[in-house]
């Protein structure tokens, strides 16, 4: 299968940028608190754009992300702070690649590549400008533009469509589980790029192909 590629589509947040290491930033605000808010704040955010895509009430992902932290600070019985939590969600527009990602992506220029996130643009673009990534992409899509988180069918639909190409010919990579099972139900080839050596989810939709990194990627060079 792999032979028929014609395009490979890269989520952003956990895959090719370091969501974890926004516990510096939590920690120099918060100390004592680093570890806590960063990872509570993840999962809120993914629970929140779930929860928003279930209940068909839609709001930007930088729109989440700002309550996950609201959130996420009351719950560890944090004062309100809005000064910190806009230098937090700003930090987020400046979070760091993983140490293989630019490298890898070079090596692959001369394929097709795209980004494909549940991120809105004003959070993807200056994202992806601050990393100087930019020139690498053909494209940048986000579900902002259908209004449909991803795992949903329509999410992927819309990707599809903006590539112009057949659903088994785009390899879609992300380190989130519930995504590679969304893609790999929609009809994608998919990598998943297993950074934590995590189980495969038991969903029935298991990956085409495993990486721990995107080093794997390189087999297609």
């Amino acid at each position: 299968m792999g032979s028929q590629i014609k395009a490979f589509v890269f989520d952003v947040y956990g895959t090719l940028f370091d969501v974890t290491a926004i516990k510096k930033e939590c920690e120099e605000l918060y100390p004592g608190y680093g570890e806590k808010i960063s990872q509570s704040w993840r999962a809120k955010q993914v629970e929140y754009f779930l929860l928003r895509q279930l209940m068909g009430n839609y709001a930007t992902l930088q729109s989440i992300t700002r309550q996950a932290l609201k959130y996420v600070l009351k719950e560890q019985g944090l004062e309100p702070d809005e000064k910190n939590e806009q230098q937090l969600l700003e930090a987020y527009l400046r979070l760091p690649l993983y140490p293989e990602v630019a490298d890898v992506l070079s090596q692959l220029k001369d394929k097709k590549l795209v980004v494909f996130s549940n991120g809105s643009h004003d959070m993807l673009d200056p994202l992806i400008e601050h990393a100087e990534l930019q020139t690498l992409f053909a494209e940048v899509l986000s579900i902002d533009d259908v209004k449909q988180f991803k795992p949903a069918p329509t999410s992927y639909e819309y990707a599809l469509e903006k590539l112009g190409i057949e659903s088994h010919e785009v390899l879609f990579m992300s380190s989130n589980g519930w995504d590679v099972s969304g893609a790999k139900n929609f009809g994608f080839q998919t990598a998943w790029i297993n950074r934590k050596n995590l189980p495969v989810e038991e969903l029935d939709l298991p990956p085409d192909y495993i990486f721990k990194d995107l080093n794997g990627l390189l087999k297609w060079q």
